[in-house]
This record gives structure tokens, sequence and C-alpha cells, in this order.
């Protein structure tokens, strides 16, 4: 870094990436831990965007309420956001919103090649012949700005300012039925968008309290709210909605005045109107100030998502993410279309695959974009905007800019290029990520071991922890059935074996520079930070049961002579994906002990993979 006197600081980056919310934080992380230098600008005190202790939305995706079976489609992201899921549910019992922020914050700060900036405003793009060359970006708090020159741009701030300041090329509002073929969309395009919400959260006091609204508040009555439940209020609603028939950038202050308006008129509404007196007791105990918002900008990329892509499950030879969120649209007047439900939600029949073509700028060859303004159509954004489906892309993005860089290959080459879109895939895979369709790579040496086990369950053989597929997509709600494998692809042990083991044995000695296991988290559940009770049992808050706590990894070499070696002894885990670096030669056998799960009666691996 190089700081002039006027306190204009240089940087330098393979990657940099602009915003700092769910897709952000996963795209820096994915390009970091892949190799890449990373420059991280979030414009916020914390990480998390819409998930975070501002504003508190929850985060959800694939694994909604009516897309999960245990055994048969576990729905649930997986990858980086598993990661930051399962650390959170175990580190933060209390589910405190805050516990959050540091979660998201510890995971930036551990990783060497990110460099993160906090209170840093991306506000202005450096382009030559259709390249950008640098971004400009403040930071109040220091009086400090940045020209920050990468090779690649990732633009994950939701409203799409880095690409905006480049002059990518985007949408907003609603396109017409006609113009893609959207039964969903109306019959005239327009220039509406999904609004805005401000959540609360409120606590039972043991004593009456009361509550004086402000003279400004809104005034709702129990018709007004008919179609909007609010029968339990310890976490506010997501319904508390305006904005959407407003510029929800430029108008964005005047948004949240009224949603203050709006939600405190909600509150009063619950205290006072008499309908509630079950709410005598309670009292607000902290509200946001910062909009959740839902819709702006929408970037044109080399190929733009519909409503049939979604609806079909169309299978993309580059793809690297899916969703399987509803397409949820919202009437653009919010709260104040008490006629209508506040959600029209059709069920999808499948996941659906997401292409990393709708992640290019169409124009600007070197930015890429990963969250809710990916090149997507009014209605299919209304499904892919979810938080976890953005961390699956930030994921997928962060990882193919992280190899492109290292293959020295521009984006519209890389995507010409089958076999870097195929080592893509494959990284994604071993990294934990789904892709339907996408078959595993051969490069494990477990492949050719032979494997026994102490026990095993008849869904539950030993040899599916070499299938190369580490979880249950077949069932209702999963993938379509031309891309996925039937089956459990997991080793279960006999409920009741005291003392489960698993082998692998090889005719020729082998050597293992890592050795990776994939492990059951119970991912046809929901999980995610909630400060809703209902919402909560729908989970496993802490330590997912079906999760492998204590295990041994011991090798037996081809020597006589060598004595077997304990070359790992994992206490206490929690994770799903647990990966070492080793140094064996010469090994014919590795043995895995099972000493304990986190709570169910038998264990179970999805998978084991050696590395050379």
């Amino acid at each position: 870094m190089i700081t002039d006197e006027q306190n204009l600081i240089t940087m330098e980056a393979d990657i940099l990436v602009a915003g700092g919310g769910v897709s952000g934080v996963s795209a820096a992380l994915a390009a970091a831990r892949n190799g890449a230098k990373v420059v991280l600008c979030q414009d916020r005190p914390v990480l998390g965007g819409n998930a975070s202790s501002e504003i508190r939305m929850h985060i959800v995706g694939a694994a909604n309420s009516k897309r999960g079976k245990a055994l048969e489609t576990e729905a649930r992201e997986g990858g980086i956001l598993e990661e930051i899921l399962l650390e959170n549910a175990v580190r933060n019992p209390q589910r405190s919103a805050s516990m959050f922020d540091l979660i998201l914050y510890e995971k930036c700060r551990a990783e060497s090649n990110l460099t993160l900036l906090l209170n840093t405003t991306v506000i202005d793009a450096e382009v030559e012949e259709g390249r950008m060359v640098s971004a400009l970006a403040i930071r109040e708090s220091t009086e400090h700005r940045f020209r920050i020159a990468a090779k690649l741009y990732m633009d994950c701030t939701g409203d799409g300012r880095l690409g905006k300041e480049a002059g990518a090329l985007y949408k907003t509002g609603r396109e017409a039925a006609s113009e893609y073929g959207e039964n969903l969309a109306n019959e005239h395009a327009d220039a509406y968008r999904q609004g805005s919400s401000l959540l609360f959260t409120t606590r039972e006091m043991g004593r009456p309290m009361r509550f004086t609204p402000p003279s400004w508040a809104r005034k709702f009555s129990e018709e007004d709210l008919k179609f909007r439940s609010h029968s339990t209020w310890e976490y506010g609603y997501w319904w508390v909605e305006f904005g959407g028939m407003l510029d929800t950038i430029a108008d964005n202050e005047a948004i949240r005045d009224e949603l203050l308006a709006i939600m405190l008129g909600v509150w009063d509404h619950i205290k006072n109107s008499g309908h509630h007196p079950e709410s005598e007791n309670w009292a607000l105990d902290w509200f946001g100030f910062v909009p959740g918002k839902r819709e702006s900008r929408r970037f044109i990329g080399k190929y733009l998502l519909t409503q049939a892509d979604l609806e079909q499950a169309v299978h993309f030879e580059d793809v690297i993410a899916y969703g399987g969120w509803p397409m949820d649209t919202h009437p653009p007047q919010g709260i104040d279309a008490t006629e209508l439900n506040p959600a029209h939600q059709p069920f999808s029949r499948y996941v659906y695959g997401i292409p990393l073509r709708a992640l290019i700028s169409a124009n600007v060859k070197n930015l890429m974009f990963a969250g809710r303004n990916i090149s997507a159509t009014h209605i299919a954004f209304s499904s892919t905007r979810v938080m976890g489906t953005c961390a699956a892309m930030g994921q997928g993005a962060g990882t193919a800019a992280a190899l492109a860089v290292q293959s020295g290959l521009a984006l519209d080459d890389a995507l010409r290029d089958k076999a870097f879109i195929r080592r893509v895939q494959h990284r994604l895979l071993e990294q934990d990520a789904y892709l339907p369709g996408i078959p595993p790579a051969k490069d494990n040496l477990a492949l050719s071991a032979t494997l026994r086990a102490s026990s095993e369950q008849p869904e539950g053989e030993a040899a599916h922890v070499t299938d190369g597929y580490t979880r249950a997509m077949y069932g209702a709600g999963g993938a379509r059935p031309e891309l996925t494998v039937p089956g459990t692809h997991r080793w279960m042990s006999q409920p009741g074996d005291p003392a489960p083991w698993i082998e692998l044995e090889w005719a020729t000695p082998v050597s293992i520079g890592g050795i990776a296991f994939v492990f059951d988290t119970g991912m046809h559940r929901r999980l995610t930070l909630t400060h809703s009770d209902e919402v909560l049992k729908m989970m496993e808050w802490g330590p997912q049961p079906e999760t492998v706590k204590n295990f041994r990894v011991t090798a037996f070499f081809a020597d006589p002579e060598t004595p077997a070696c304990q070359v790992l002894s994992i206490q206490n885990n929690y994770q799903r994906l647990i990966a070492r670096q080793v140094n064996l030669e010469q090994v014919v056998k590795l043995r895995v002990d099972i000493d304990g799960t986190n709570g169910l009666d038998h264990a179970r691996i999805f998978e084991i993979r050696c590395y050379e």
C-alpha cells in the first residue's frame, strides 16, 4: 500500500469484492482460500448485509419449509455458508445477532489473502477500453480514500454501485409477461420493484408494559392486516414492507422514514388496539433503522435467467451455483396493498442451476457480480435474491475468479474453455458446494481402495464413501431426476455398534498428501440465525445430531517394520467438511475410528477423499 499527502491509499489485488453481505463474504472467502489476493470493501461497520445485526433478516434458500426430507432431499446450500451457519449454531446458543457479525468478521480476518476494509464505500471506477483498471473507495471514519487496482472486480453490493460506476448495463423494474414468456409477470412492464422492510424484536417483561407511539406512527386496523399474520411478535414481520413504487436507491432515506412509521404503527396496533390483550407484558427490545432492501438494479450479463430456466431446472454446462426458493413476488405497494396477500410463492418442483454466464457483465470485460443484482428478469430474481442462494453464487463466483486469475484467462476466454469450467466445478464440489448434474472428479485415491466397515445399514453401505456424491438430492423437491443419482451416498453404521470404524485398504501402496472427510449435518432441515420461536422449532440449534463428533485416523504402511501411525485425532467436531494436509508414504491402509456423534445413535460419513 502507498499513501500520499491527500490521504489517498493505493492498493493492488487480484480481485476486488465490493459489498460485504453474505454473497460478498462468501465470494471473498472463496477467492482467498483458492489462492487469490482479495480486497473486500464493505460500506457498513459490520458484515452480513441483510443478515447482519443492523437488519436481522433470515438467511433462507433452497431448504425452505416445503423442500427437505431426510436421506432424500438435502437442499441446504453447503460450502462456505454451511461452515458459517454451523459455526454460528454452536458458538451462538443465545442467538445474538452481534455474535453472527463477529463470526463473519473472524472468518475474514483469518484469511491471510484477504484485506478487509469496513466502513469503506466504492464510489467510482476507472475504465479503459471496456475494462476496469481501478476503483475509488472512501472511508469517512479515517478520512482516507483508496484507489484499488485489480485484475477482476466483483460487485456484491446488492444495489450494483461498482458496476453502475463502471458503466455496466443493467435494468430495473418489472418486465411484461410477453417479453420473456413469463406467465408470472404482469401484462405490462413498469418501473416497480419489491419493497424494503424493517424488522423488530420484543421481550416478555413479566409485568404490564405501556407503548406510546410517536405522533407520526401510522394507524392500522385488524381489517388492514387481515392477510398479514401477527399472532406472535417476538420477531417482527417481513411484510412490514414499503417502497416498491419508489426508487429504492434514490428514495432509500424516505423509505426508511415511512417504514419506521409503519413498523411502529403495527406495534401500536398490537399493543393498544384491544385485539391482542396477550401482548400486555411485551415490549419492543430492538428495531432496525437500516431498511432490508430486496430489489434495485439487476445487471445484464452474458446470460439472463428467466422464469422458464427456474421452472424447468435447465441444465447449464457452466453451472456454478443453485437455488430453490420459490419465485416469491410481492405487491410493490407493500403493506398498503391491504386487499392482497403480501407474497405470491408458487413452489418449484426442482432446484435449479445458476450459470457462470449470468454472473459476468455483458459489456465490462473484467466485471463479475453475485447476489441479488445478477442477470435475471424480475420474476427469476424473485427466487435468486434470497441470501442462501446469494451465498452459493458468491462461492461459485469467487472460486471461478480465483482460478481465472491463476490461469491468466480473461473472463470471455474462461467461459469458452470447457476444461476450465469443469476445473472450477470440481473445485467447488471438493469444497462442499452442490451443482446439479455435475459428476464428481476422479482424482480420489480412495477410489482404488477396498472398503470395509465394522457394520453398515442396507441403505448406507461402506462403499458409498467413494461414490463422489456428498448429499441426497433425488427426493421430492430435489434435482431433476436426470441431473442426480439416487441413494443416500453415505456410510451408516448399524445403531448399537459400540465402536464403529471404516477402513480403506490398497493392494499397491499409495502416497497421501491430503485427507478430507464430509460428514452428515442434517442438510434436509433449515438452519439459520432466527429470533422467531416458530422458526426455531424447525431447526436443531447447536451441533447437528447426525454429525460425527470424535474420530481418529490411523495409517498402516507397506513396511511391516514401520509401526502404524495416528495421523489425525479430532474432538468435538461439528463441521461438515474436515480437510487436512498430511505427508504419508507407502500407505496400505487407513482406518477411521468413530468415538462418538453429536447425538445420533450411529455413525455417518458421506465421503473420504485422499489426495496425492
